[in-house]
């Protein structure tokens, strides 16, 4: 009889949560876009992105880090405010999803009621403070192949390849096999402060990205991200955001900065193709 009158009370508390629970309001978040600034302090040159993720809030409460597009239930109901926040792979490394320190979030009011969903289309653009270098290959190029590098880079706008006008093309082969280049000198802010390497690349073989150091006593080479190449069925444009803030910060003694790339043809392959646009180095 006590199990009976057990069971009956379980019963009877499940069947008043379901009763006094409602049904979930929706949010559905698509894809971000990127428009430009109406008043920047320099121009961000083409206005690509790889914004994969958002952090996403209703009102002060974080819901959650997801991959747009995306619906998510929420139990909120009536009158709030969600904000969503660019995020990116870091480094290129999706388990480190960061907010992207550069760009606007995006923040809506809207009303939530149970069974309805309410669909955002997030836009962002770079706050008015952010500093950009770039090497987008349209003008004079800014990056200098090394005196000892057998390989040189090569502007080119084929259209089989070209996304934004021109670019740069490094071809590597078995004779030929080696690529080390430079950019123009870059004064970067140190003391922590955020630094990114933005680049859009497409690739069959791996190039490694890196940072110089230099004073007047030293230069400090200083190896960063290897962007690994793709196969060649499926290779395509991609972009990356690179962190440059620890070594920079990292380099006290450092008068100024060069942005560097060293590749090798890869072990497996005879031939290797390195196609890199909208090279840009951003902080604030």
């Amino acid at each position: 009889m006590k199990i009976l009158l057990a069971l009956v009370a379980l019963v009877a508390i499940f069947s008043s949560c379901i009763k006094n629970n409602d049904n979930p309001a929706w949010i559905e978040v698509n894809e971000w876009t990127l428009e430009a600034n109406i008043d920047p302090i320099s121009s961000a040159g083409e206005l690509t992105h790889n914004f994969t993720d958002c952090w996403l809030y209703v009102d002060d409460t974080l819901i959650g880090v997801f991959e747009v597009p995306f619906k998510v239930p929420v139990m909120h109901k009536g009158a709030h405010t969600i904000s969503v926040y660019p995020t990116i792979h870091n480094n290129g490394i999706s388990a480190t999803k960061k907010i992207y320190p550069f760009v606007e979030y995006y923040q809506i009011d809207v009303t939530l009621e149970a069974d309805q969903t309410v669909t955002i289309n997030p836009v962002t653009r770079y706050f008015n403070e952010v500093n950009f270098w770039i090497e987008d290959f349209e003008g004079g190029t800014k990056i200098t192949d090394a005196p000892e590098s057998p390989v040189n880079l090569v502007k080119d706008n084929d259209p089989i390849y070209s996304q934004w006008g021109y670019y740069g093309k490094i071809d590597l082969t078995e004779s030929f096999n080696e690529w080390i280049a430079t950019s123009e000198d870059m004064n970067l802010p140190a003391s922590g402060a955020e630094v990114y390497l933005e680049i859009d690349y497409y690739n069959t073989n791996s190039v490694e990205t890196g940072v110089l150091g230099i004073s007047s006593s030293e230069i400090a080479t200083n190896p960063n991200v290897t962007i690994n190449g793709q196969d060649p069925s499926e290779v395509q444009w991609k972009k990356m955001y690179i962190d440059l803030k620890t070594i920079v910060s990292g380099s006290p003694n450092a008068e100024y900065f060069q942005q560097s790339f060293e590749a090798n043809l890869d072990s497996t392959n005879t031939t290797g193709l390195i196609i890199l646009d909208n090279i840009k180095v951003v902080h604030f």
